[in-house]
């Protein structure tokens, strides 16, 4: 079963909510970054928030990026999305093992420690949108759930979940995001509480065979849920040979004459999927000349005419 999102409003549209299956992305993640089981749950679990955040983007260029640093073992995780369902990421560290918690479960919060979890929104105006707060639990859903309340004055209850096999691979991987919309009831308000108290976990669900439907419906049923749209999601990287030629163009033509100094081929690294691209001097070189003509378009003003 492919990964999907789903975007839902409930209550005369007073709720508005999303829920995704994200187990193909989880999964994909772990094999190209070759991740440590923990480094999976933490950056599954962020993989699929960002889907769902970016889907609430409306303009079809939008990007979202969201960062965790903090002080733990594997440094930050960063991961970018689009309003499409497209989504990629990285750790700073992917290989992190250290004892689980309290309850014999992964320990995502000491995995990524204390800190600031950063939301930058780049929606084609004069400046992204950025917002900071601090890190709380570092568990991932509880620090969403405090960035929508403090920097978008939206009440929202975020859970999200990653289930590891005893292959270390990954079994199950989803979550929800629900909000209440201006106006809502202080009725609704408290039956939806009772009702997100009372459910069980994201995981558990999952293995119990609920997809995003049956999620929504169990918590969203008695309130007149309707789905809206299903959206496809996926971990995706639009790199290529020529996207990095274009970073190592920018470097300037003093840094790409030493590399062709030293006479040897370079290696660069995507970290958001993992893939190396190698280039030769002779490419370099090419690139190198290319530098020269566009920085002479630039000085007389047709640079247009040849990105």
């Amino acid at each position: 079963m492919s990964d999907y999102i789903l975007r839902a409003t409930a209550a005369g549209e007073r709720i508005r909510a999303f829920a995704i299956r994200s187990t193909e992305m989880a999964e994909y993640a772990r094999q190209r970054h070759n991740s440590s089981p923990v480094v999976t749950a933490a950056l599954g679990r962020l993989l699929s928030a960002a889907a769902m955040m970016g889907v609430m983007m409306k303009g079809e260029k939008d990007v979202l990026t969201i960062t965790m640093k903090g002080d733990g073992p594997i440094g930050s995780l960063t991961v970018t999305a689009d309003s499409k369902g497209n989504v990629k990421g990285f750790a700073d560290n992917p290989v992190v093992i250290i004892p689980p918690n309290y309850a014999g479960k992964l320990d995502v919060g000491a995995a990524i420690g204390y800190g600031e979890l950063t939301v930058i929104k780049d929606m084609g105006l004069k400046e992204p949108y950025v917002s900071q707060v601090p890190l709380g639990t570092s568990e991932v859903a509880e620090d969403l759930t405090y960035y929508f309340a403090k920097s978008e004055q939206t009440p929202s209850a975020v859970a999200l979940g990653v289930l590891m096999s005893p292959d270390n691979t990954v079994k199950q991987s989803g979550g929800f995001i629900v909000q209440l919309m201006p106006n809502v009831s202080d009725e609704i308000i408290e039956k939806l509480e009772k009702k997100l108290a009372q459910i069980p976990s994201v995981t558990d669900m999952m293995e119990n065979g609920m997809g995003p439907e049956e999620i929504l419906e169990d918590i969203l049923g008695e309130f007149d849920l309707e789905i809206n749209e299903k959206l496809d999601t996926k971990f995706y990287c639009g790199c290529s040979k020529e996207h990095i030629a274009r970073a190592l163009i920018s470097m300037g033509k003093e840094e790409l004459q030493k590399i062709i100094d030293d006479g040897e081929a370079i290696t660069v690294n995507c970290h958001f999927c993992n893939t190396d691209y190698t280039y030769t001097v002779d490419e370099i070189k090419e690139l190198l000349e290319f530098a020269k003509i566009k920085s002479a378009a630039k000085k007389i003003g047709i640079i247009g005419d040849i990105e």
